[in-house]
């Protein structure tokens, strides 16, 4: 129980990271690309790398590490996670798997927005 507890906490700091770094670029920048959610999802990606790579040298884990890389990472952006996991395939040799995971997590996800807006409208 204790571990969904440092999930939800790290989940609700980044998510409100999230919004608040979304709010910032978009009013103070006027900006016509997407950079808001470009620049979360690399900051997202920078911090998760970080982490993995604390991680895997032994410097971090237990609550902390489900705080960070579940709850933070995951509520600032789920698109770190979507890239650790193409890395591990990668570092893993499964070259094929992780490039059908990355080409497909793209089209679905774009379809399922497209087919989303879609039901929205009915």
């Amino acid at each position: 129980m204790q571990t969904y507890l440092f999930v939800f906490l790290g989940g609700g700091l980044g998510s409100i990271c999230r919004f608040g770094l979304g709010n910032w670029l978009m009013t103070s920048h006027r900006l016509q690309f997407p950079w808001a959610t470009f620049a979360t999802n690399v900051l997202a990606c920078l911090i998760l790398g970080v982490l993995v790579s604390l991680s895997m040298k032994g410097r971090l884990g237990g609550p902390m590490s489900v705080l960070l890389m579940a709850g933070f990472c995951g509520g600032f952006s789920t698109f770190s996670t979507f890239s650790n996991e193409a890395i591990q395939l990668l570092v893993a040799g499964q070259w094929f798997r992780a490039f059908a995971y990355m080409a497909a997590s793209l089209l679905v996800c774009l379809a399922a927005i497209y087919a989303g807006m879609k039901l929205g409208r009915v």
